[in-house]
């Protein structure tokens, strides 16, 4: 195809991910008709693809309330939590230590200040999961509050650009929990032993989703590994986070499509990233233990495409010749630049099983990821996406991969 045909097949690839499918939320139909659009467009392409099942749930927010007396304050359910309907005292904690002196069992728990600073791991997630946070969890569940209310601010690092965050975002944690505004929290904290009144009308769904891979090439021994998630939050477009990076891997599956090289290529589709248990994460690596030695790069793509800035490409332990031959794709291409390092990528698993790896995203983002307030948002939509940028990408792939092969 042609840079023109490219773009225009780019810009209809999004139309289908961000407005023709409403949702692409973990376990709901449209991230079912997400990854059976990138199924079907590999075959196209002439990909030979594989699609992996998994077991999720997914998640109906019917709304919460609370009440103290005659004073009704503002929450939202956490995602993936129970619902409950509870009347109780309302007890506050502020720090670790002060839960674990408190008597919360029964009660009614608004978790506040520094022990809400920051959104903590689901109680499973294996890839980062510090600590202070295992601790918070489990003291949680041996004290058995009724439910939990917790009032947060931001925390675009770990939670996104939402405000407030959920503090507790976890299919496996029981404790019903809402979540609130830091400001709501301090007016709440004034009914401190008060009786109060929480509903919540949170309902977990038993449902399928699906991880989709395509292969293409001659030694299984030697293979480069292209990924991108293709998940996004409930509640958002998930634009660049991360339409671009699925959109970006179709692209390249077309400058691929006569690929015949000594490289074993993957593209990978994964179903998880913004999910609290990533399934199609843990079920790759399940069915790749042993074989991370045989991964001579994964290219990660996540949060590209941002219309501000050039692409970013951030390099993580790539041997000295995949680096000078990166060098000079950089000097090839005009929009893209070297990126500074980040962790919060589906890379990771591939560093953290001593692969080499490449994060592509946008300069911008990764110049304001503590600070913006875009992502499992609203706000990312089509409307700050550059499709250009997109196609871009793809050929400086394609060119890295031929010339990879070649040497």
């Amino acid at each position: 195809m042609e840079n023109d045909e490219l773009y225009q097949k780019c810009v209809s690839d999004l139309e289908k991910l961000c407005k023709e499918i409403p949702e692409r939320s973990v376990g709901s139909e449209g991230n079912r008709q997400a990854t059976s659009y990138f199924e079907k467009e590999l075959s196209s392409s002439g990909w030979k693809s594989e699609i992996s099942e998994l077991d999720v749930i997914d998640w109906e927010d019917g709304g919460a309330a609370l009440h103290v007396a005659d004073q009704s304050f503002h929450v939202l359910a956490s995602p993936y939590s129970l619902g409950c309907s509870v009347q109780a005292p309302l007890v506050s904690v502020s720090c670790l230590e002060e839960l674990k002196r408190k008597d919360i069992s029964g009660k009614i728990l608004l978790l506040h200040n520094d022990i809400a600073k920051e959104q903590l791991m689901p109680k499973n997630f294996v890839f980062y999961n510090p600590a202070e946070h295992q601790k918070i969890i489990a003291l949680l569940e041996q004290m058995g509050p009724a439910a939990i209310i917790s009032a947060t601010s931001r925390n675009a690092a770990l939670a996104g650009g939402s405000y407030p965050f959920p503090l507790i975002e976890d299919g496996d944690f029981d404790i019903p929990s809402v979540y609130m505004t830091e400001e709501e929290g301090k007016k709440l904290l004034s009914c401190t032993g008060m009786p109060t009144m929480l509903q919540s009308r949170s309902t977990r769904i038993p449902a399928k989703s699906y991880n989709v891979a395509a292969r293409k090439g001659k030694n299984k021994d030697e293979r480069i590994v292209l990924t991108a998630h293709i998940d996004a939050k409930k509640g958002s477009p998930g634009a660049i986070d991360n339409a671009t990076g699925v959109v970006t891997l179709l692209i390249l599956a077309e400058l691929l499509k006569n690929y015949d090289g000594d490289r074993y290529l993957e593209i990978v589709a994964f179903n998880g990233e913004d999910y609290y248990a990533a399934p199609g994460q843990m079920d790759y690596i399940k069915k790749n233990q042993g074989r991370f030695d045989t991964i001579l790069l994964n290219i990660n793509i996540d949060g590209a495409g941002y219309k501000e800035g050039k692409s970013a490409f951030s390099f993580f332990d790539v041997p000295e010749t995949i680096k000078a031959t990166s060098n000079e794709m950089l000097a090839r291409f005009d929009g893209i630049t070297e990126g500074k390092l980040w962790p919060q990528g589906d890379h990771s698993i591939f560093i953290q099983y001593g692969c080499p790896a490449i994060a592509v995203s946008s300069q911008w983002f990764l110049e304001h990821i503590d600070s913006q307030d875009i992502t499992h948002t609203p706000k990312d939509n089509l409307e700050i996406v550059d499709g250009r940028k997109l196609v871009e990408i793809a050929e400086a792939l394609h060119w890295l991969i031929k010339k990879t092969d070649s040497r």
